[in-house]
């Protein structure tokens, strides 16, 4: 389970205008217009043809739950891509993207700071510069430890350095032990 890859998922799918299909023959529905065949929605789900087809026609409503999650996931993946996409711009751009979390925050600086590690909870408006870079790294298949280390920098200059007011000799930001994390557009 990616703890960054997926709270970025669930800040763009806020923006979404319309609820994605919920109940399961209204999903499939949508995946085989999105995929252009029954056989190709059977492959990507791992069942056979004919039990998208019996989907499809509503003769079975309730799917078991492993199928349920990975459906659900698939449309949810696939669901209103020109807005995913106008929202990621829009946060790489101009408002930037909001990090709310709870974890062990400290940092390394020079010998007598107070640089020890500590549970803290915070929520920092992060610049676009950032919500581009956390944004893109995922895009390229970035691992969560990756952008743990993005957003640790991010953290580093707005919440500690204050965009370079103080703490001008701080080196590396530790952030671990992540009890919560949520983002936000």
């Amino acid at each position: 389970m990616s703890v960054f890859g997926d709270g970025l998922d669930a800040a763009v799918q806020k923006a979404f205008t319309r609820p994605a299909p919920k109940s399961a023959p209204a999903q499939m529905r949508y995946l085989v217009r999105q995929l252009k065949s029954t056989r190709a929605v059977a492959q990507m789900l791992r069942i056979s043809q004919r039990t998208v087809e019996r989907y499809v026609k509503h003769q079975i409503k309730k799917p078991r739950p492993d199928l349920a999650a990975r459906l659900e996931a698939e449309v949810k993946k696939r669901w209103q891509p020109h807005i995913r996409a106008k929202a990621r711009q829009k946060a790489a751009t101009t408002d930037g993207i909001v990090i709310d979390t709870r974890a062990r925050i400290g940092y390394t600086a020079p010998i007598g700071t107070t640089d020890e590690d500590r549970l803290r909870h915070l929520t920092v408006a992060l610049s676009p510069r950032y919500a581009a870079r956390l944004f893109n790294a995922q895009e390229q298949g970035a691992s969560d430890q990756q952008l743990q280390q993005i957003a640790a920098e991010a953290l580093k200059e707005v919440y500690f350095q204050d965009n370079g007011r103080r703490a001008g000799q701080l080196e590396e930001v530790r952030f671990t032990d992540i009890e919560h994390l949520e983002f936000d557009l």
